[in-house]
């Protein structure tokens, strides 16, 4: 059984979703990352860049114990392990790669930057709320585009490409996007919102009770503790 260490973060989602998809067995491990759990050894070992999600699997190539680390190379390795969501042809697969690492070096680190000067940034700061907040638009913009070329991002089928993306676009409403403006993007999204696996993935950790953003959760997250050598 696969050991999931996560938090119901975009990032933990995309895994929550890959494994429901493709039907493995796992154990969600609760890091909480408001508390300081993703400092702790056991934790870097398998994740030295102490972010969620990591996973260890006890049946790796070879029927060895492997664990992984960043949410691409989980997904990449999830794929090929089970031969599912990742095309066979060549171009197919490049062109999922090419939309999965658009996710990864785009949507994620923009839209996490427009999220955290929004509503975390202890000054209200003009200049990057606007710069953020404008690329966060563009990339919506470029997804658009995108699936009024084909269903998915990489085509005419679901891969891990559309399971990387989902998480990040799926609280819109807060990103200021008229989807009155993005009719292809609206589809999109309610047609994986529909998928059964991933209503499930959304449901991991979701019975969490809220948790408020004090001045030690902050330290943890921005501030010094973040940043201390390790």
């Amino acid at each position: 059984m696969i050991e999931l260490y996560t938090w119901p973060t975009p990032n933990g989602h995309k895994i929550h979703i890959m494994l429901e998809e493709v039907g493995l067995p796992y154990e969600v491990r609760p890091v909480d990352i408001n508390l300081g759990d993703q400092f702790q050894p056991e934790f870097l070992k398998i994740s030295p860049n102490n972010r969620i999600p990591a996973i260890v699997d006890p049946d790796g190539p070879n029927g060895t114990p492997v664990s992984i680390f960043e949410s691409g190379a989980i997904l990449i390795y999830l794929a090929e392990k089970t031969g599912q969501l990742w095309p066979e042809a060549p171009r197919d697969r490049y062109r999922t790669l090419e939309w999965l690492m658009w996710q990864k070096g785009n949507v994620g680190p923009m839209f996490g930057q427009a999220n955290h000067f929004t509503r975390y940034a202890p000054d209200e700061i003009p200049y990057a709320k606007e710069r953020y907040g404008n690329e966060r638009r563009r990339l919506y913009g470029v997804l658009e585009r995108r699936l009024g070329e084909c269903p998915f991002l990489a085509g005419d089928h679901y891969t891990i490409a559309d399971i990387a993306a989902f998480p990040w676009t799926r609280n819109h409403a807060n990103h200021d996007v008229e989807l009155e403006a993005h009719p292809n993007f609206k589809r999109w999204h309610d047609e994986i919102l529909a998928r059964p696996a991933v209503a499930r993935g959304i449901k991991v950790l979701s019975d969490l009770p809220p948790r408020k953003l004090d001045e030690k959760a902050r330290d943890i997250l921005f501030g010094a503790t973040q940043y201390a050598r390790r």
